[in-house]
C-alpha cells in the first residue's frame, strides 16, 4: 500500500482484494457484491455512474466478438467516424467511444452509409499552400492565390 493510499484511506479489501474498500472504525466496507464485507454505499460516492447515455439518433450496430459471440450496440449516428479499418462510435449506456473492426460488423453497409463521407481535400495543406494560408491568416489579408488555395482546403 502506497503513501497516498494510506493517507486517503483507499485500499484493497483484505478478504477479496477488491480496490476501493474503506475502513470505518473496526468495520471493513467493500464495494464487491460477492464479498462478505459488501456495502452498497461504497463506490457510489466516489465515482458517478455513467449509465444514462441515450442516443438521440440511434443506429444498431451488430458486432461479432473475437470469441464468435454476436453483440448489438446502440450507437449515436452523429458520433460515427471511420479510422483506418475501424468504426469509432459512442454507444449506450455509458456514452464511451469504442472502436469496432469493420471486418467483424455483419451490417457494415448500413453502418458505412451512416458514417459521414470524408472530403476529398481532407489532407492538410503542405508546402507553398500552407505557407500562403498561414501568412494571410496571420496578417488578416487576402489575395487571389489565397482564395484559390482556400477553395482547395475548405476545412482549414
Amino acid at each position: 500500500m502506497g503513501f497516498l493510499s494510506a493517507l486517503f484511506g483507499i485500499k484493497r479489501c483484505p478478504v477479496c482484494g477488491t480496490r476501493g474498500a474503506r475502513k470505518a472504525g473496526s468495520l471493513i466496507r467493500c464495494p464487491n457484491p460477492s464479498c462478505e464485507h459488501f456495502d452498497p454505499a461504497v463506490g457510489r460516492e466516489d465515482s458517478p455512474r455513467r449509465n444514462d447515455f441515450h442516443p438521440q439518433n440511434p443506429l444498431a450496430i451488430r458486432y461479432r466478438t473475437f470469441q464468435g459471440k454476436e453483440k448489438t450496440f446502440s450507437a449515436e449516428k452523429a458520433s460515427l467516424q471511420r479510422k483506418c479499418n475501424h468504426i469509432l462510435a459512442r454507444v449506450a449506456p455509458t456514452g464511451e467511444q469504442i472502436a469496432l473492426s469493420r471486418d467483424r460488423i455483419p451490417n457494415l453497409s448500413e453502418v458505412e452509409s451512416a458514417v459521414p463521407s470524408l472530403r476529398e481535400a481532407s489532407a492538410p495543406p503542405r508546402g507553398r499552400d500552407l505557407q500562403v494560408l498561414s501568412y494571410h491568416k496571420k496578417h488578416g489579408t487576402t489575395s487571389p492565390l489565397y482564395e484559390q488555395i482556400r477553395a482547395k482546403y475548405p476545412g482549414w
